[in-house]
């Protein structure tokens, strides 16, 4: 009976192996499927030992979560190319921006994720079971995109908590996924909270993933992510007349970044 249970496994494993060599939507589906459950059950694993060691929600709990999703790029074949980290050693708090591209970037965020540093995110991740739970346990901001007010109200108490806790806090300026190899226009909701708190915005620019992720043509495969963190630029003196200026640097200083790093004129 072990005997045919063995062999029935291994005939469906190989045929999985040659639909996915011979299908890319399926290779996309299963590789997808597998980055979900290695979410879902590492995440319930990593609150349990954030529930242990640090007792709650705590920013802390993010290098918890950080050694355990940095082990994720082995299992897809993805390399991390990443230059700068020096320039996240600014004295106090700062506002981290950077592109936003797919569920992938979980990984390239856990990469080079500074320690004291905080995500801003929708608030409905919070319901997606055990990684709900878990960025809940690390600290994310949450925030209503469809309330403006309810926005700018959380934002507000970043500002007072961020000077306060002395924290950086993560935000995707894009407010959205954006896998075409471009950025899409920046919102300028972590330009004024940067500008409120008077701390320098610090970019960060990832590589597209286009070359080896793509939802619409059903790629996934292995591939090398370029991670480049950009010099700080200085809020001081800044007021709110500024933050269309401050946004449109940073968004022209990134995009060039971008194109850059992934080989694009």
């Amino acid at each position: 009976m072990e005997l045919g249970w063995l062999l029935w496994g291994t005939a469906v494993l190989l045929l999985l192996h040659v639909l996915m060599e011979l299908s890319p939507t399926v290779n996309f589906a299963l590789r997808i499927g597998f980055y979900c459950v290695l979410c879902l059950v590492s995440s319930a694993l990593a609150a349990v030992a954030c529930l242990l060691v640090n007792g709650g929600r705590t920013v802390k709990n993010m290098r918890i979560i950080r050694a355990v999703v940095r082990s994720f790029k082995y299992f897809f074949g993805l390399r991390f190319e990443v230059k700068g980290l020096e320039n996240f050693k600014v004295e106090g708090p700062a506002i981290i921006v950077s592109n936003h591209q797919s569920v992938l970037d979980m990984m390239g965020l856990m990469e080079v994720l500074p320690d004291n540093c905080v995500q801003v995110g929708k608030r409905e991740l919070m319901y997606m079971g055990s990684v709900g739970l878990i960025i809940y346990l690390g600290g994310v901001i949450f925030i209503n995109r469809k309330s403006t007010s309810s926005a700018k109200m959380v934002m507000s108490e970043v500002a007072k908590t961020m000077v306060a806790e002395n924290v950086k806090v993560w935000v995707y300026p894009e407010g959205t996924r954006n896998c075409t190899g471009d950025l899409l226009p920046f919102k300028k909701g972590a330009f004024h909270l940067a500008v409120q708190a008077q701390v320098p915005v610090i970019p960060v620019v990832y590589s597209s993933f286009t070359s080896f992720y793509n939802p619409k043509t059903k790629l996934f495969t292995s591939g090398k992510i370029k991670v480049e963190v950009l010099p700080p630029i200085e809020t001081k003196g800044l007021t709110s007349d500024d933050v269309t200026e401050l946004t449109d640097r940073c968004f022209s200083t990134m995009r060039e970044t971008l194109f850059r790093l992934s080989g694009r004129p």
